[in-house]
């Protein structure tokens, strides 16, 4: 976008450690190539709460969470939803996953303050009472799994007992991971931008019936004719894929020893997620990536290859529509998004550098740098409306704190000037459509160890109730650093 406002950026900004690297660029900045549409706003008077106030609504907040709830992701992914599971598992007797694999990255600290970065393993494992479930709808790389496992609990965190996998769940191969190498590479110029975790082509074998599922362990007798037919299937459709008897037999040999070890986690999933809701246990469902990745929903074909959406918990776990309760929605202040694909609000240049660097926006998967952009508002919306969120959980507020202004995505507009009531489905519309932004005050004050939501400066405060404003959807968390309790319960 535009980031003609933020050349005037002032010297006490920019002497700040966040920005000092970037003083030089902001002096001269690159204009995105489109048309921008900017409004100021006066925002209204703010409305605080004391401190005892605050800590009464951090704990009704979570008491009043339905039996069955879940935290979902509202942008294209790495909003920060571990951290939210991870504090609201200590309130939960199970964490479930219900999709994606092992191109979900969720950064959780215990309360020491030591970092993991968990791909399969849910993010309630740091808490010992809770049980982590992995449902059908998620599929396993188990030597990833075991090397997850391996590093937890060579941390002091204990695995044992307390995680299930789901037998229905589809095993993702190494070949799934060289195959999709192949498939980005084939799409050259016009490539997805995929982890290459084999997420997609194991989703593939599943749609196509052909695929091995957790279960299929159990029958070793059996598990070398449907390999076969898998890597054979891989072959035929990619000459660049060797595939020999050879490579068969120590495949076959190799999970002969991962069924071994895999054989306690193994459970029916199904069954024991029903009877966890019959016996009235509190179970907190944790999506990987987020809606606007979403294979129905997302910007297709830029997207994930399973249902981020509210709907992938059903589908995902076994369980009924009808047992889902409260859906927290997690939604960074500002947006990112990894790959390729349109990205409405996105800010090039070396304003999107700045946003990278303060938030420190890398890949918790891949590494790779993350685009960057202001929050748009309209793609918020359409997540809201496809989930039925009950609220937010507004994250990495902390990292806007240096900006003089922030600017809202709030309006997409064609070149006439015609507004677009929802978030297109049209990529090409996408690229061509002009935003109208708000812009309000910066606070430029540290509030990374603000825990009471009175305490944040009138400007965070007056932009948090903004959001709340254009979307319909009251925010109950802000995230303001990495920390397990640099969180604020509004």
């Amino acid at each position: 976008m535009n980031l003609s406002s933020l050349t005037t950026l002032d010297s006490n900004l920019l002497s700040t450690p966040r920005c000092r690297a970037f003083k030089a660029h902001f002096r001269t900045h690159v204009s995105r190539p489109r048309n921008i549409v900017v409004c100021s706003f006066n925002p209204p008077a703010a409305s605080s709460l004391s401190v005892a106030e605050s800590a009464t609504h951090k704990s009704s907040r979570i008491d009043s969470l339905s039996q069955v709830s879940g935290v979902l992701g509202c942008q294209w992914g790495d909003e920060g939803k571990g951290k939210l599971v991870d504090i609201l598992a200590q309130h939960f007797d199970i964490v479930a996953r219900c999709q994606g694999g092992a191109n979900a990255g969720h950064t959780i600290y215990n309360a020491e303050g030591k970092k993991f970065a968990l791909h399969l393993v849910p993010s309630g494992i740091l808490n010992e009472e809770t049980m982590c479930v992995i449902g059908n709808g998620v599929v396993i790389h188990l030597p990833g799994f075991f090397k997850e496992i391996d590093g937890l609990e060579s941390n002091g965190v204990s695995c044992d007992g307390r995680i299930l996998v789901s037998d229905r769940a589809h095993l993702l191969f190494d070949f799934h991971q060289e195959v999709d190498g192949l498939r980005e590479a084939e799409l050259a110029k016009s490539f997805i931008g995929t982890t290459r975790r084999g997420i997609g082509p194991c989703y593939s074998s599943k749609a196509i019936r052909n695929g091995i599922r957790v279960g299929d362990l159990r029958n070793m007798d059996t598990f070398p004719q449907k390999l076969d037919v898998l890597l054979s299937d891989a072959a035929s459709r990619f000459r660049d894929f060797k595939y020999s008897p050879e490579m068969l037999k120590q495949e076959v040999e190799k999970y002969k020893r991962y069924a071994e070890r895999l054989e306690p986690f193994i459970v029916d999933s199904v069954h024991v997620m029903n009877e966890a809701i019959l016996e009235k246990k509190k179970i907190l469902v944790e999506g990987g990536q987020a809606t606007m990745l979403d294979i129905d929903f997302g910007t297709y074909p830029f997207v994930t290859s399973s249902s981020p959406s509210a709907g992938g918990i059903c589908t995902g776990l076994g369980i009924a529509p009808r047992v889902v309760g409260d859906l927290i929605g997690v939604v960074k202040a500002y947006t990112t998004r990894v790959g390729s694909g349109p990205f409405p609000t996105e800010i090039l240049g070396q304003g999107g550098d700045l946003l990278r660097f303060a938030g420190q926006e890398f890949g918790t998967t891949t590494g790779r740098p993350r685009r960057c952009g202001w929050l748009d508002i309209v793609a918020l919306k359409y997540c809201c409306q496809i989930n039925g969120f009950s609220s937010l959980n507004l994250t990495k507020l902390d990292v806007l704190s240096d900006l003089p202004e922030i600017q809202l995505g709030v309006t997409y507009k064609l070149a006439d000037g015609t507004p677009i009531k929802s978030f297109p489905s049209d990529l090409r519309l996408l690229e061509q459509l002009k935003v109208e932004y708000e812009v309000m005050p910066g606070w430029n004050t540290d509030i990374s160890s603000v825990r009471n939501y009175s305490d944040l400066p009138k400007a965070a405060r007056e932009y948090v109730e903004r959001i709340e404003e254009l979307v319909g959807i009251p925010v109950h968390y802000i995230g303001v650093g990495p920390g397990r309790d640099a969180l604020i319960f509004k």
